[in-house]
């Protein structure tokens, strides 16, 4: 999803860490940040250096063409970045951000979360993710989905049967990472013959790819195909649990090791010093606005209907330009603090820990936090981020730990 806007402020570098960074694998807890892919270039390569130095695990750009902020809410009263006369839809191509990035890595994984399809053939995919193997240390991370209809509705692309053609292209792109010679394909969406993709990874770097999954067809597809999940939704450790058992059974079911498949996910963080300053910063309109990107079926949970509609599949369906100012003031009003406290992470950094635990024990092994509480002010943005460090180190410092003891 287009979250890089939460991580256009940047904090200094903190000291060196000693220990070494591995690749995410699923017997350990592992941490990402989120760097994006907007402008200037030099900032993502600030926020990546900071990830490196500070033990960050894997760096995440994104792929889109727009943003999820429209442009009639971009100003000060949305964030203390916003500024009315630029746009908060500038986004670099993530394939060529990564050639960039891939000297600036050192031992963590560069990663996409995500892209789909649908703009791109699967064997693109796959040979932009060989390619970048050759140029970094560790395996690189295709994150995929089935497509957000902002990056693919107002530019002409079909947008039908999505997951189906998802489905396809897992084929595919698994086939290319090992295929030597011609290959057919026969599918429903795409037909090849005697297609070639000789490339291969470096031995060792093979790409992993993570499936942004939500929906029980999805979920199964993770399962079936999937090195990793990648979902951004809001969860509960149950809800989270139950998701997760959905995609062990689908990789049993397909003769894979269950726990080969990393279960991921992007989390909206927002922390505060103290509950009550984290409480406060729930009413800000640029975090109450992050709850309108929840699905229909996310607020009839909590027994509220989403006033933009019944059947609303949130970021899938968000087409900013789409929406007046006036809809989403309306519909923005209609967001409480309670229900964000509800299908967000919040608190201080000893709570968010505690929360972030809740999940490991249901089989979280790589967490990304998208720090929305750091678009309200400066002083909450380094606050934000300097917490998100210290979280990290703990976090994978602890959860090496207790995936040892459970083995």
């Amino acid at each position: 999803m287009g979250t890089s806007v939460l991580l256009l402020v940047t904090v200094a570098a903190p000291g060196r860490v000693a220990s070494a960074v591995t690749m995410v694998t699923p017997d350990r807890l592992t941490v990402g940040m989120l760097v994006g892919a907007q402008p200037p270039l030099r900032r993502i390569g600030i926020m990546v250096r900071t990830a490196r130095v500070a033990g960050f695990d894997v760096a995440w750009m994104v792929d889109h063409f727009q943003g999820f902020v429209p442009q009639v809410i971009w100003d000060r009263r949305f964030s203390f970045l916003a500024n009315p006369e630029g746009t908060p839809h500038a986004y670099f191509d993530y394939q060529a951000l990564a050639g960039y990035l891939a000297s600036r890595a050192g031992r963590m994984q560069l990663a996409v979360g995500v892209t789909e399809p649908l703009r791109r053939h699967p064997v693109l995919l796959a040979q932009w993710a060989m390619t970048l193997a050759h140029m970094t240390r560790q395996p690189p991370i295709l994150g995929i989905g089935a497509g957000e209809a902002e990056n693919v509705v107002p530019y002409g692309l079909d947008f039908t049967q999505p997951v189906g053609r998802l489905e396809e292209a897992l084929q595919i792109i698994r086939r290319c990472f090992t295929s030597h010679g011609s290959f057919d394909f026969a599918g429903e969406h795409l037909v090849m013959n005697g297609a070639v993709m000789d490339l291969a990874p470096p031995r060792g770097r093979t790409p992993q790819i993570w499936i942004a999954a939500h929906g029980p067809r999805m979920l199964r597809l993770t399962g079936r195909y999937g090195d990793g999940w990648y979902p951004t939704l809001p969860y509960t450790p149950q809800t989270y649990a139950a998701a997760l058992a959905v995609i062990r059974h689908s990789a049993a079911a397909a003769g894979r090791r269950p726990e080969e498949v990393v279960a991921g996910w992007q989390v909206f963080m927002v922390i505060g010093k103290d509950e009550a300053a984290a409480r406060r910063l729930l009413d800000h309109r640029a975090i109450r606005f992050t709850a309108l990107l929840a699905p229909d079926s996310t607020w009839r949970e909590h027994g509220v209907a989403h006033p933009l509609g019944e059947g609303f599949r949130g970021l899938v369906d968000f087409i900013p330009q789409r929406y007046t100012r006036k809809e989403l003031d309306a519909a923005m009003a209609k967001v409480t603090v309670d229900l964000v406290a509800e299908t967000a992470m919040w608190g201080t950094p000893e709570t968010v820990y505690a929360s972030v635990r809740d999940f490991v024990d249901v089989g979280l092994r790589h967490v990304v936090f998208a720090p929305a509480s750091a678009l309200v002010s400066p002083g909450d943005a380094v606050f934000t981020l300097r917490s998100m460090i210290g979280l990290a180190r703990r976090l994978r410092r602890d959860g090496v730990s207790s995936a040892r003891r459970e083995r």
